[in-house]
């Protein structure tokens, strides 16, 4: 038989491989990346991680470049790195990159890239949306309503106005910064928390969470987790906060001590919260469930029809700028 050469057929180009962690991810995305490369899928794969790293690590053409994503199974460290001497890149699918060691991977030469800015509006929406919820009763009210109380026990208890309230917010990245923006249009008053004040904002800054929580009404979560921010909400900063006080958390589970949460809670010392993550997901403690006056959503506030577009094209174009040797278009440094 002829070879493709000797016919005079093209050779079908030899795609780079790509390792894939990520579970939930379109038809269209999944398509979109085996166009382009050849997909060493870690979860399709059923193997445990080291088995999978070391038989990607062996094939004659091993991977360049990871896709990954926070809050699973795996984290890009040091023991990871070593199992892949190929890699060369690491993209995250989300903004959060507490599952990268960034220090690790710029000691090695491993460019990281995330999503930038693809979900920030999306997840400023739902935080609004969050708020509200819980300020005004939305979620209890509706579930009071279906279940035909309305009748029997007539009007359901007020809420609260949004306009007026002092907003905390810790973390002045790009989803705070569009979440200030949001409230402020609502008549909040907006103050914050960062690592440095920002001289491009008119809002006030302090210096320390507690403090911040002793001024605010609300405080709204939207910092990456790192060592300095795990349980930067703790016991101390809800009673700052106060009985009257709502937490909105859109940044990470570990930034709020859960267990303090739960009993501010039910202990009235705070007066309500509203949490798209956990400290230990998928796990959410049974404790809210029963609780009314607790606003809960599975991780979703970054995704809609169009963030999961914009994160394919996002996703795509690192890929393809590292593989053609182009600067990264959302790159990450160490802090």
């Amino acid at each position: 038989m002829a070879s493709p050469a000797a016919s005079g057929e093209a050779e079908a180009p030899v795609l780079p491989a790509l390792l894939l962690f990520r579970r939930r991810l379109d038809a269209a995305f999944h398509a979109a990346l085996r166009r382009r490369y050849r997909l060493l899928d870690f979860f399709a794969s059923g193997e445990p991680l080291p088995a999978f790293l070391a038989g990607a690590a062996a094939s004659p053409d091993p991977p360049r470049a990871a896709v990954v994503v926070g809050g699973g199974a795996v984290r890009v460290d040091a023991a990871f790195l070593d199992a892949i001497p190929s890699l060369g890149f690491v993209f995250s699918t989300g903004a959060g990159v507490d599952h990268i060691d960034l220090h690790e991977c710029a000691r090695r030469g491993v460019a990281v890239a995330n999503s930038g800015t693809v979900y920030s509006t999306d997840v400023a929406d739902h935080a609004v949306g969050m708020l509200i919820d819980v300020l005004r009763r939305v979620s209890a009210a509706e579930r009071f309503v279906r279940s035909g109380l309305w009748p029997v026990q007539g009007d359901y208890p007020l809420g609260n106005k949004l306009g007026g309230k002092r907003v905390g917010i810790i973390g002045l990245g790009n989803i705070g910064s569009l979440i200030a923006k949001r409230l402020q249009a609502f008549g909040c008053v907006i103050y914050y928390n960062s690592r440095r004040p920002r001289d491009s904002v008119p809002y006030k800054y302090f210096l320390n969470v507690h403090d911040l929580a002793s001024e605010s009404d609300v405080l709204v979560v939207a910092c990456a987790l790192n060592k300095d921010t795990r349980h930067i909400v703790n016991k101390d900063v809800l009673e700052a906060l106060g009985k009257d006080g709502i937490i909105i958390n859109i940044g990470r589970g570990a930034n709020v001590d859960e267990m303090e949460l739960v009993r501010a809670l039910k202990e009235g010392r705070i007066a309500g919260a509203g949490l798209d993550v956990f400290e230990n997901e998928p796990k959410v403690p049974a404790e809210f469930f029963s609780m009314d006056n607790v606003v809960m959503t599975h991780h979703v506030a970054v995704f809609t029809s169009e963030s999961r577009s914009d994160l394919r094209d996002t996703t795509i174009g690192n890929l393809e700028a590292f593989f053609s040797g182009k600067p990264l278009l959302t790159p990450v440094l160490p802090w």
